[in-house]
Formats: structure tokens, C-alpha cells, sequence
């Protein structure tokens, strides 16, 4: 298969029809080669338009809403952000690129082991890894100054909003399938936050961020 080939196609039939024009994410998606970061079996699908499944029920997204988060938060070389969900790594290696430091929380151990070794491999090292549960006890030591949430939820938890410094953003997915929201968070001082409306999407939901179910007496 040509992946030279596939990614431009990529690029050329699904991120720039997509309104992705800022030129530091198209240069990112030409230089991080997206194929190394997915499973083997799913090599050929690399640049497919679809949520490449991975282990354990969970899928990485679909590239141009990788692309439109990566967009959304224009990130600067000073900044630091707290990733939820690890995943395959491929949108770690991404923000890592962009940014100054990235701290990633992934819940399957396994996951987090793969991930690792991709990024090890393709030389990202200016990211810090961890193994944890965000909505049962894990929680990052600092706030930061971009939160990325690669799972969906109904509600944006609270201790979330807690790990964004005042001026900093959030990436998060909120809503119910089929139609979600993709919104960009940002926090203008310790209550006062932005909300824009960036698309509507379908994301699976982040491990343990089910809603509890409501009943009536």
C-alpha cells in the first residue's frame, strides 16, 4: 500500500473539506505518520474515514476530528496538556508536537504500554505517561493549560474543569448518541467560562462516564 499516497488523499478529501486549513496541523498530519500508531490489522485503514478500533472496546477518532480539535486549540509551544485517554498514541504524539509538555492518563494498562513504545519509537519524548482511572481517584498533580478529553461524556464532570488553568481550554465531546457535541472550553477566571459550539459528532464514551441512571420514587 502506498501511505505516502493514502495520507495525502487524507489530507486532500477529508481535512481541508473540513474547514482545516491552518497549515501547523496539515504539515503535523503529513510529518506524524498516522500508520504507525494503528494496529497492525488495521494498517490499511490508516487514513480511512472511520474510528479505527483498539483494544478493549475503545476506537481512536476519526482524523479530521482530530484534525478540527487540533484546530480548535491552537496550541503554543509553552503550553502544557493533560490528555484523557491515551489511546494509540497518535493524537498524544500530535499535541505533543505542538505543545511544550504533555501529561496522558490512560486507564488499560495495555493501552498505555503500546502507546508508549509508538511514541518511543517515533522520538516524541517530551510526554508523561500514566496509568489511572479520571473519573474513580486519578487526578494530574498541576493544573494545565489545555485539557483534551478523546471520550466522550454526558456531562462535563466537575474535577475536570478543575485541571484548566484560568486562560487555559478544553477539548471535550458532551451529549448523547448519535448526536454529540464537540465543544472548546475556555476559562476566563476561576467560575467564568466560554463554550463554543465546534461541530456534531458521534465519539465513544470515555471509560466509567456513563451516566448514572436517574430514578424516581
Amino acid at each position: 500500500m502506498n501511505f505516502e499516497q493514502a495520507r495525502f488523499n487524507m489530507v486532500e478529501q477529508q481535512i481541508r473539506p473540513w474547514e482545516v486549513l491552518d497549515s501547523r496541523v496539515l504539515s503535523l498530519l503529513e510529518r506524524i505518520h498516522r500508520e504507525n500508531f494503528v494496529p497492525v490489522r488495521y494498517r490499511k485503514l490508516a487514513f480511512a474515514d472511520i474510528s479505527i478500533p483498539l483494544e478493549f472496546d475503545q476506537f481512536m477518532m476519526r482524523p479530521k476530528i482530530e484534525a478540527r480539535m487540533l484546530q480548535a486549540l491552537d496550541l503554543r509551544e509553552d503550553e502544557t496538556v493533560l490528555e484523557i485517554g491515551t489511546g494509540s498514541g497518535f493524537v498524544t504524539a500530535c499535541l505533543a508536537s505542538l505543545a511544550k509538555r504533555v501529561v496522558s492518563v490512560e486507564i488499560f494498562e495495555e493501552l498505555h504500554r503500546e502507546a508508549a513504545l509508538r511514541l518511543n519509537d517515533n522520538d516524541i519524548n517530551n510526554v508523561e505517561l500514566f496509568i489511572g482511572d479520571v473519573m474513580s481517584g486519578w487526578q494530574p498533580e498541576q493544573a494545565h493549560d489545555v485539557v483534551v478529553v478523546t471520550g466522550s461524556v454526558a456531562e462535563v464532570p466537575e474535577q475536570f474543569l478543575g485541571w484548566v488553568n484560568p486562560g487555559g481550554k478544553m477539548f471535550v465531546v458532551v451529549g448523547e448518541s448519535p448526536a454529540m457535541e464537540a465543544r472548546l472550553m475556555t476559562r476566563l477566571d476561576v467560575t467564568q467560562w466560554s463554550v463554543e459550539s465546534l461541530f456534531e459528532t458521534d465519539l465513544a464514551r470515555l471509560v466509567n462516564a456513563e451516566q448514572e441512571p436517574e430514578f424516581e420514587f
